[in-house]
Protein backbone atom coordinates (compact mmCIF):
# COMPACT_ATOMS: atom_id res chain seq x y z
CA UNK A 1 0.00 0.00 0.00
CA UNK A 2 1.53 3.16 -1.18
CA UNK A 3 2.09 6.54 1.44
CA UNK A 4 -0.76 8.35 -0.36
CA UNK A 5 -3.27 5.21 0.17
CA UNK A 6 -2.53 5.31 3.93
CA UNK A 7 -2.60 8.66 4.44
CA UNK A 8 -6.06 8.87 2.67
CA UNK A 9 -7.15 5.79 5.26
CA UNK A 10 -6.17 7.18 8.19
CA UNK A 11 -8.46 10.11 7.96
CA UNK A 12 -11.03 8.06 6.76
CA UNK A 13 -11.10 5.51 9.99
CA UNK A 14 -10.23 8.52 12.62
CA UNK A 15 -13.57 10.38 11.07
CA UNK A 16 -15.35 6.72 10.56
CA UNK A 17 -14.66 5.98 14.61
CA UNK A 18 -15.85 9.01 15.63
CA UNK A 19 -18.86 9.16 13.51
CA UNK A 20 -19.51 5.28 14.69
CA UNK A 21 -19.37 6.45 18.19
CA UNK A 22 -21.39 9.64 17.86
CA UNK A 23 -24.43 7.76 16.02
CA UNK A 24 -24.13 5.09 18.59
CA UNK A 25 -24.70 7.65 21.33
CA UNK A 26 -27.19 8.86 19.99
CA UNK A 27 -28.93 5.98 19.90
CA UNK A 28 -28.07 4.77 22.94
CA UNK A 29 -28.79 8.60 24.92
CA UNK A 30 -32.77 8.02 22.81
CA UNK A 31 -33.22 4.39 23.72
CA UNK A 32 -31.79 5.12 27.60
CA UNK A 33 -34.66 7.62 27.77
CA UNK A 34 -37.55 5.50 26.25
CA UNK A 35 -36.66 2.95 28.35
CA UNK A 36 -35.70 4.56 31.73
CA UNK A 37 -39.45 4.63 33.39
CA UNK A 38 -39.49 1.19 32.87
CA UNK A 39 -36.58 0.45 34.68
CA UNK A 40 -37.34 3.41 37.15
CA UNK A 41 -40.81 1.50 37.91
CA UNK A 42 -39.62 -1.91 38.63
CA UNK A 43 -36.42 -1.16 40.35
CA UNK A 44 -33.81 -2.51 38.23
CA UNK A 45 -30.30 -1.92 39.28
CA UNK A 46 -27.55 -0.21 38.39
CA UNK A 47 -26.05 -3.29 36.63
CA UNK A 48 -29.12 -4.07 34.81
CA UNK A 49 -28.83 -0.71 33.36
CA UNK A 50 -25.47 -1.58 32.02
CA UNK A 51 -25.67 -5.11 31.14
CA UNK A 52 -28.46 -4.38 28.94
CA UNK A 53 -27.33 -0.93 26.97
CA UNK A 54 -23.92 -2.73 26.95
CA UNK A 55 -25.88 -5.67 25.33
CA UNK A 56 -27.66 -3.44 22.64
CA UNK A 57 -24.40 -2.04 21.19
CA UNK A 58 -23.62 -4.96 19.03
CA UNK A 59 -27.22 -4.24 17.16
CA UNK A 60 -26.72 -0.07 17.36
CA UNK A 61 -23.40 -0.92 15.51
CA UNK A 62 -24.89 -3.01 12.86
CA UNK A 63 -27.41 -0.32 11.83
CA UNK A 64 -25.74 2.60 11.92
CA UNK A 65 -22.28 1.23 10.35
CA UNK A 66 -23.73 2.39 7.03
CA UNK A 67 -24.35 5.73 8.08
CA UNK A 68 -20.82 6.84 9.73
CA UNK A 69 -19.00 5.06 6.16
CA UNK A 70 -21.46 7.39 4.41
CA UNK A 71 -20.17 10.27 6.72
CA UNK A 72 -16.49 9.19 6.94
CA UNK A 73 -16.43 8.97 2.80
CA UNK A 74 -18.03 12.32 2.33
CA UNK A 75 -15.74 14.00 4.85
CA UNK A 76 -12.53 12.42 3.81
CA UNK A 77 -12.63 13.66 -0.24
CA UNK A 78 -14.25 16.78 1.20
CA UNK A 79 -11.73 17.62 3.28
CA UNK A 80 -9.25 16.46 0.61
CA UNK A 81 -10.69 18.77 -1.95
CA UNK A 82 -11.07 21.99 0.87
CA UNK A 83 -7.46 21.87 1.27
CA UNK A 84 -6.82 21.54 -2.33
CA UNK A 85 -4.99 18.25 -1.64
CA UNK A 86 -7.53 16.27 -3.84
CA UNK A 87 -6.10 19.13 -6.39
CA UNK A 88 -2.57 17.78 -5.75
CA UNK A 89 -3.20 14.56 -6.21
CA UNK A 90 -5.03 14.69 -9.83
CA UNK A 91 -2.27 16.63 -10.81
CA UNK A 92 0.40 13.64 -10.31
CA UNK A 93 -2.08 11.70 -12.78
CA UNK A 94 -3.64 9.71 -10.42
CA UNK A 95 -8.02 8.78 -11.65
CA UNK A 96 -10.73 9.41 -9.42
CA UNK A 97 -10.82 5.30 -9.57
CA UNK A 98 -6.75 4.66 -7.97
CA UNK A 99 -7.92 7.44 -5.37
CA UNK A 100 -10.70 6.11 -3.99
CA UNK A 101 -10.13 2.16 -4.14
CA UNK A 102 -8.74 2.50 -0.46
CA UNK A 103 -12.13 3.62 0.89
CA UNK A 104 -13.98 1.37 -0.94
CA UNK A 105 -11.79 -1.69 -0.15
CA UNK A 106 -12.33 -0.07 4.23
CA UNK A 107 -16.19 -0.31 3.31
CA UNK A 108 -16.12 -3.59 1.87
CA UNK A 109 -13.90 -5.44 5.02
CA UNK A 110 -16.27 -3.03 7.29
CA UNK A 111 -19.11 -5.08 5.56
CA UNK A 112 -17.66 -8.19 5.92
CA UNK A 113 -16.91 -7.49 9.69
CA UNK A 114 -20.18 -6.74 10.05
CA UNK A 115 -21.48 -10.11 8.51
CA UNK A 116 -19.51 -11.85 10.61
CA UNK A 117 -20.50 -10.24 14.11
CA UNK A 118 -24.80 -10.26 12.20
CA UNK A 119 -23.54 -13.49 12.60
CA UNK A 120 -21.99 -14.60 15.79
CA UNK A 121 -22.49 -11.96 18.20
CA UNK A 122 -25.61 -10.40 17.40
CA UNK A 123 -27.76 -12.83 18.20
CA UNK A 124 -26.26 -14.12 21.85
CA UNK A 125 -26.40 -10.17 22.80
CA UNK A 126 -30.15 -9.12 21.60
CA UNK A 127 -30.93 -12.12 23.36
CA UNK A 128 -29.13 -11.46 26.61
CA UNK A 129 -30.92 -7.85 26.84
CA UNK A 130 -34.39 -9.12 25.99
CA UNK A 131 -33.73 -10.97 28.36
CA UNK A 132 -33.02 -8.54 31.00
CA UNK A 133 -35.18 -6.22 29.75
CA UNK A 134 -38.21 -8.48 29.48
CA UNK A 135 -37.61 -10.88 32.56
CA UNK A 136 -35.19 -9.88 34.97
CA UNK A 137 -36.77 -5.78 34.96
CA UNK A 138 -40.54 -6.29 33.64
CA UNK A 139 -41.03 -9.23 35.14
CA UNK A 140 -42.30 -11.47 32.51
CA UNK A 141 -42.70 -14.83 32.60
CA UNK A 142 -40.53 -15.86 29.29
CA UNK A 143 -41.74 -18.37 26.51
CA UNK A 144 -38.82 -20.42 25.22
CA UNK A 145 -38.41 -20.93 21.60
CA UNK A 146 -36.08 -23.55 20.21
CA UNK A 147 -36.12 -22.30 16.96
CA UNK A 148 -39.54 -22.99 15.24
CA UNK A 149 -40.98 -24.59 18.45
CA UNK A 150 -42.27 -23.00 21.47
CA UNK A 151 -42.60 -24.67 25.01
CA UNK A 152 -43.74 -22.99 28.07
CA UNK A 153 -45.71 -24.05 31.54
CA UNK A 154 -49.39 -23.82 31.59
CA UNK A 155 -49.83 -24.57 35.47
CA UNK A 156 -48.16 -28.08 36.02
CA UNK A 157 -48.53 -28.76 32.52
CA UNK A 158 -45.97 -28.51 30.03
CA UNK A 159 -47.03 -27.63 26.24
CA UNK A 160 -45.22 -27.89 23.45
CA UNK A 161 -47.15 -26.39 19.93
CA UNK A 162 -45.27 -26.66 16.50
CA UNK A 163 -46.21 -23.00 14.77
CA UNK A 164 -48.86 -20.44 16.15
CA UNK A 165 -49.36 -17.16 13.92
CA UNK A 166 -50.87 -14.53 16.00
CA UNK A 167 -52.39 -12.40 13.38
CA UNK A 168 -54.20 -15.13 12.00
CA UNK A 169 -55.31 -16.79 15.78
CA UNK A 170 -54.32 -20.40 14.64
CA UNK A 171 -51.86 -22.45 16.38
CA UNK A 172 -50.64 -25.58 14.39
CA UNK A 173 -49.72 -28.91 16.03
CA UNK A 174 -49.99 -28.47 19.72
CA UNK A 175 -49.35 -31.18 22.69
CA UNK A 176 -49.72 -31.09 26.83
CA UNK A 177 -48.20 -33.65 28.83
CA UNK A 178 -49.67 -33.63 32.15
CA UNK A 179 -47.40 -33.99 34.79
CA UNK A 180 -47.69 -35.05 38.34
CA UNK A 181 -46.06 -34.25 41.99
CA UNK A 182 -43.31 -36.53 41.39
CA UNK A 183 -43.01 -34.95 37.67
CA UNK A 184 -44.86 -38.37 35.72
CA UNK A 185 -46.25 -38.53 32.39
CA UNK A 186 -50.29 -38.90 33.68
CA UNK A 187 -52.08 -37.86 30.62
CA UNK A 188 -51.22 -36.57 27.28
CA UNK A 189 -53.06 -34.35 24.82
CA UNK A 190 -52.69 -34.06 21.20
CA UNK A 191 -53.84 -31.22 18.71
CA UNK A 192 -53.89 -30.85 14.84
CA UNK A 193 -54.94 -27.21 14.86
CA UNK A 194 -56.67 -24.73 16.60
CA UNK A 195 -58.27 -21.37 16.06
CA UNK A 196 -58.94 -18.65 18.74
CA UNK A 197 -62.56 -17.04 19.42
CA UNK A 198 -63.18 -14.18 21.71
CA UNK A 199 -66.50 -16.06 23.40
CA UNK A 200 -65.40 -19.18 23.08
CA UNK A 201 -61.46 -19.21 23.82
CA UNK A 202 -59.03 -22.10 21.99
CA UNK A 203 -61.41 -24.43 20.00
CA UNK A 204 -58.87 -27.20 18.77
CA UNK A 205 -59.90 -29.95 15.63
CA UNK A 206 -58.84 -33.54 15.73
CA UNK A 207 -57.61 -33.84 19.37
CA UNK A 208 -56.56 -37.14 21.59
CA UNK A 209 -56.61 -37.68 25.01
CA UNK A 210 -54.25 -40.31 26.07
CA UNK A 211 -54.37 -41.54 29.90
CA UNK A 212 -50.85 -43.25 31.36
CA UNK A 213 -49.98 -44.79 34.62
CA UNK A 214 -47.37 -42.92 36.58
CA UNK A 215 -45.84 -45.62 38.17
CA UNK A 216 -45.02 -47.80 34.78
CA UNK A 217 -45.77 -45.22 31.80
CA UNK A 218 -48.13 -48.02 30.59
CA UNK A 219 -51.56 -46.36 28.02
CA UNK A 220 -54.52 -46.72 30.23
CA UNK A 221 -56.86 -45.68 27.44
CA UNK A 222 -57.12 -43.74 24.13
CA UNK A 223 -60.13 -40.92 23.39
CA UNK A 224 -60.24 -38.99 20.06
CA UNK A 225 -62.95 -36.45 19.32
CA UNK A 226 -63.45 -34.30 16.32
CA UNK A 227 -63.38 -30.72 18.32
CA UNK A 228 -62.83 -29.51 21.87
CA UNK A 229 -62.37 -26.15 23.61
CA UNK A 230 -58.80 -26.73 25.66
CA UNK A 231 -58.03 -24.38 28.69
CA UNK A 232 -55.46 -22.60 27.37
CA UNK A 233 -54.43 -19.06 29.31
CA UNK A 234 -52.48 -17.80 26.62
CA UNK A 235 -53.97 -15.70 23.71
CA UNK A 236 -52.90 -14.60 20.12
CA UNK A 237 -51.38 -11.29 21.51
CA UNK A 238 -49.53 -13.10 24.33
CA UNK A 239 -47.85 -15.36 21.71
CA UNK A 240 -47.20 -11.86 19.34
CA UNK A 241 -45.39 -10.34 22.30
CA UNK A 242 -43.26 -13.00 23.11
CA UNK A 243 -43.03 -14.25 19.48
CA UNK A 244 -38.77 -14.69 19.03
CA UNK A 245 -37.15 -11.37 18.23
CA UNK A 246 -35.88 -12.37 14.83
CA UNK A 247 -32.59 -10.32 15.26
CA UNK A 248 -31.74 -12.77 17.64
CA UNK A 249 -31.89 -15.06 14.38
CA UNK A 250 -28.58 -15.57 12.52
CA UNK A 251 -28.26 -16.62 9.00
CA UNK A 252 -27.86 -20.24 9.57
CA UNK A 253 -30.72 -20.08 12.21
CA UNK A 254 -33.18 -18.48 9.58
CA UNK A 255 -31.97 -21.19 6.70
CA UNK A 256 -32.53 -24.09 8.86
CA UNK A 257 -36.01 -22.89 10.22
CA UNK A 258 -36.73 -22.41 6.18
CA UNK A 259 -36.47 -25.71 5.70
CA UNK A 260 -37.88 -27.23 8.75
CA UNK A 261 -41.12 -25.78 8.02
CA UNK A 262 -41.36 -25.85 4.33
CA UNK A 263 -40.69 -30.28 5.16
CA UNK A 264 -43.84 -29.81 7.79
CA UNK A 265 -46.01 -27.62 4.67
CA UNK A 266 -46.04 -24.23 6.23
CA UNK A 267 -45.36 -21.35 4.53
CA UNK A 268 -41.97 -19.90 5.15
CA UNK A 269 -41.96 -16.41 3.37
CA UNK A 270 -41.71 -13.99 6.25
CA UNK A 271 -38.50 -15.68 7.59
CA UNK A 272 -36.73 -16.15 4.03
CA UNK A 273 -37.24 -12.67 3.33
CA UNK A 274 -35.18 -12.22 6.90
CA UNK A 275 -32.85 -14.85 6.06
CA UNK A 276 -31.76 -13.04 2.90
CA UNK A 277 -31.73 -9.50 4.32
CA UNK A 278 -29.13 -11.24 7.13
CA UNK A 279 -26.54 -11.60 4.06
CA UNK A 280 -27.74 -8.02 2.33
CA UNK A 281 -28.01 -5.23 5.12
CA UNK A 282 -24.02 -5.54 5.86
CA UNK A 283 -23.43 -4.47 1.98
CA UNK A 284 -25.06 -1.07 2.72
CA UNK A 285 -21.40 -0.15 4.13
CA UNK A 286 -20.35 -0.43 0.72
CA UNK A 287 -23.35 1.31 -1.21
CA UNK A 288 -22.91 4.22 1.31
CA UNK A 289 -19.36 4.42 0.14
CA UNK A 290 -19.99 4.78 -3.71
CA UNK A 291 -22.91 6.95 -2.33
CA UNK A 292 -20.33 9.54 -0.69
CA UNK A 293 -17.70 10.12 -3.47
CA UNK A 294 -19.84 11.30 -5.85
CA UNK A 295 -21.79 13.68 -3.16
CA UNK A 296 -18.28 14.57 -1.57
CA UNK A 297 -17.14 15.68 -5.00
CA UNK A 298 -19.92 17.79 -5.93
CA UNK A 299 -20.13 19.70 -2.76
CA UNK A 300 -16.37 20.34 -3.06
CA UNK A 301 -14.98 23.32 -0.83
CA UNK A 302 -18.45 23.54 0.94
CA UNK A 303 -18.16 20.29 2.53
CA UNK A 304 -18.27 20.64 6.58
CA UNK A 305 -19.49 18.53 9.09
CA UNK A 306 -22.72 19.51 9.13
CA UNK A 307 -23.77 18.87 5.58
CA UNK A 308 -21.85 15.59 6.19
CA UNK A 309 -24.43 15.06 9.38
CA UNK A 310 -27.32 16.32 7.41
CA UNK A 311 -26.42 13.90 4.12
CA UNK A 312 -26.17 10.64 6.19
CA UNK A 313 -29.16 11.13 7.90
CA UNK A 314 -31.01 11.84 4.24
CA UNK A 315 -29.57 8.76 2.42
CA UNK A 316 -29.54 6.70 5.51
CA UNK A 317 -33.46 7.91 6.20
CA UNK A 318 -34.64 7.09 2.39
CA UNK A 319 -32.30 3.93 1.85
CA UNK A 320 -34.20 2.34 5.39
CA UNK A 321 -37.45 3.21 3.78
CA UNK A 322 -37.26 1.71 0.71
CA UNK A 323 -35.86 -0.98 2.62
CA UNK A 324 -38.60 -1.49 5.29
CA UNK A 325 -40.86 -1.08 1.69
CA UNK A 326 -39.27 -3.80 -0.07
CA UNK A 327 -39.01 -5.89 2.50
CA UNK A 328 -42.95 -5.72 3.32
CA UNK A 329 -43.55 -6.44 -0.11
CA UNK A 330 -41.46 -9.80 0.26
CA UNK A 331 -44.10 -10.41 3.91
CA UNK A 332 -46.89 -10.12 2.12
CA UNK A 333 -45.51 -12.06 -1.13
CA UNK A 334 -45.78 -9.47 -3.49
CA UNK A 335 -42.03 -9.49 -4.38
CA UNK A 336 -39.80 -12.91 -4.01
CA UNK A 337 -37.87 -12.98 -1.04
CA UNK A 338 -34.27 -12.05 -2.52
CA UNK A 339 -35.92 -9.37 -4.52
CA UNK A 340 -37.06 -7.79 -1.66
CA UNK A 341 -34.13 -8.11 0.69
CA UNK A 342 -31.30 -6.79 -1.92
CA UNK A 343 -33.90 -4.62 -4.04
CA UNK A 344 -33.11 -1.50 -2.27
CA UNK A 345 -29.39 -2.16 -2.34
CA UNK A 346 -29.30 -2.43 -6.75
CA UNK A 347 -31.24 0.47 -6.81
CA UNK A 348 -28.67 2.71 -4.34
CA UNK A 349 -25.89 0.98 -6.31
CA UNK A 350 -27.46 1.89 -9.44
CA UNK A 351 -27.78 5.68 -8.31
CA UNK A 352 -24.32 6.03 -6.95
CA UNK A 353 -22.66 4.05 -9.68
CA UNK A 354 -24.50 7.05 -12.47
CA UNK A 355 -23.32 9.56 -10.03
CA UNK A 356 -19.77 8.15 -9.88
CA UNK A 357 -19.77 8.17 -13.87
CA UNK A 358 -21.25 11.67 -14.20
CA UNK A 359 -18.83 13.07 -12.24
CA UNK A 360 -15.69 14.38 -13.88
CA UNK A 361 -12.55 12.91 -13.17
Amino acid sequence: MTLLNRYILSIYIRIFFLASATFVGIYLLVDFFEKVDNFIEHGASASQYLLYFANKIPLIVSQVTPLAVLMAVFMTLGGLTRTNELTAIKSCGLSLIKTTWPLLLASLLTALAILAMNEFVLPLSVKTANTIYEEQVRGKTSITFKRDRLWFREGSDIVNISLVEPESKTITGMTVYHIDDHFRLTRRTDAVSGHYTDDRGWVFRQVTHREFTPLSGEMLGEKKLAQEILPLSKTPDDFKENQPDLEALNFRQLSALVKKMESEGHSPVRYKVDMHSRLATPFANVIMAVLGIPFALQRGRQTNVATGVALSIVIGFAYYVIMAAMQAFGYSGVAPPAVAAWSAHVLFALIGGWMLLSTRS
